[in-house]
């Protein structure tokens, strides 16, 4: 399986996501701070966590007796530019501008 593959497939599930934003808001929690966030077993998030580890977007570090996780968002950004920045033309940027002003409240 390739780097974007794993990627992908650690994108494609909404709790991995959810974990990814749980760490972005602030990096560096425990594996119980994130079990915590979501409504699943321990064992569950071990091993969402170990595939977004294998994906490269999750890295851990020991402090003492913790495991910290922390956010790596290069394979994101890789993905970004391989995959959907040769479609961020004007244009869409334009279409995508519309949307959103169509869309609020204001």
């Amino acid at each position: 399986m390739t780097d974007d593959d794993l990627v992908f497939k650690a994108l494609s599930d909404a709790t991995r996501r959810f974990l990814l934003d749980l760490l972005h808001a602030r990096d560096g929690r425990t594996l119980s701070e994130l079990e915590a966030e979501v409504a699943m077993s321990r064992f569950g998030v071990m091993k969402h966590l170990k595939l977004l580890e294998a994906a490269g977007l999750v890295v851990t570090r020991r402090s003492g007796r913790e495991k910290l996780h922390y956010l790596n968002p290069v394979p994101i950004r890789l993905i970004h530019d391989r995959w959907i920045g040769k479609y961020a033309e004007r244009p869409l940027s334009a279409l995508t501008n519309l949307k959103a002003d169509l869309e609020s409240d204001t």
